[in-house]
């Protein structure tokens, strides 16, 4: 509880500091007299809540998110494990694969425009292509890292690729291919947010643009803190999963304070003197 406590009182010191400055009209270096104040964004976004628009948009970008996200882990986790696996994947598929990752997802907006016919299918594929990769590349490193003497321990007993796959390939790697879902559920979000900027029509990236053509400053900031809040939401659930399908790992125990736990000293008690005890004997004077 001590710890919650902890993490709301941060919360509500920062917004208390963001009223402070706004209401205040700070401008030292920075000018928060440009920024809107604290209620007026709360004001702001109770008339959204309040309305249909709001929530249309939230429903277009989490369907649109969800959609190219699950995607990515499919075909990123399968595309992960053949090219660590194979070696014909990875001299086929490999050099292809890090030529197009490094291009940021966002700037294959025009392709995207190109390539689908309607812009829906666009910035799904927009999202897609953000999550992709991190999936790929935690997935092939997590495949990699693993340690021959369990699969060799399979083929010992006789399991076949299939029993491989199942039993130690997967299972494995899923720290490492969460590792890599948390990072493109994260990237996800601001490839879909701006992809909606520039060529959707409903959405929160969307709203948030056109509250910026119009000089909407408050509902610029209400966008802002929705795109956070559901990343925030859908990096910890995808969090909780991987926690939950990896329960088996060994979790580092949290200790208030910073400090380690004490060892247990444990006083063995003295051999019985007598004939029957072992004299040990120095190397040196051993013939």
């Amino acid at each position: 509880m001590t710890r919650y406590a902890l993490r709301a009182a941060s919360v509500a010191v920062a917004l208390g500091l963001w009223q402070l400055l706004t209401s205040r009209d700070v401008d030292v270096w920075l000018r928060f007299s440009q920024f809107p104040t604290v209620t007026d964004v709360a004001r702001t976004f109770a008339g959204r809540v309040s309305g249909p628009d709001y929530w249309t948009d939230l429903a277009d970008s989490l369907t649109r998110i969800l959609t190219g996200f699950l995607l990515a882990a499919v075909l990123g986790v399968a595309g992960g494990v053949l090219v660590a696996r194979s070696r014909l994947a990875e001299d086929v598929l490999g050099p292809l694969l890090e030529v197009v990752r490094p291009i940021p997802a966002i700037a294959l907006v025009p392709v995207a425009i190109l390539l689908f016919p309607s812009n829906e299918q666009g910035i799904v594929f927009i999202t897609f292509t953000a999550a992709f990769f991190p999936v790929l590349v935690s997935t092939r490193h997590a495949v990699r890292a693993l340690t021959p003497v369990w699969e060799e321990a399979v083929r010992t007993m006789g399991g076949g690729r299939r029993r491989i796959l199942g039993s130690v390939v997967l299972p494995g790697a899923l720290p490492g291919v969460f590792g890599g879902l948390s990072v493109g559920i994260g990237v996800s979000w601001i490839c879909v947010i701006s992809a909606e900027m520039i060529s959707g029509q409903y959405g929160v990236g969307y709203r948030t643009w056109q509250d910026y053509t119009v000089v909407d400053y408050p509902g610029v900031f209400v966008g802002m803190v929705t795109i956070g809040v559901l990343g925030w939401l859908t990096s910890t659930a995808v969090e909780l999963l991987g926690r939950r399908l990896t329960r088996w790992l060994p979790r580092t125990s949290y200790v208030p304070g910073g400090r380690a736990p004490r060892p247990v000293r444990t006083t063995a008690a003295p051999a019985p003197a007598g004939p029957a005890t072992e004299r040990r004997v120095p190397r040196d004077h051993l013939v």
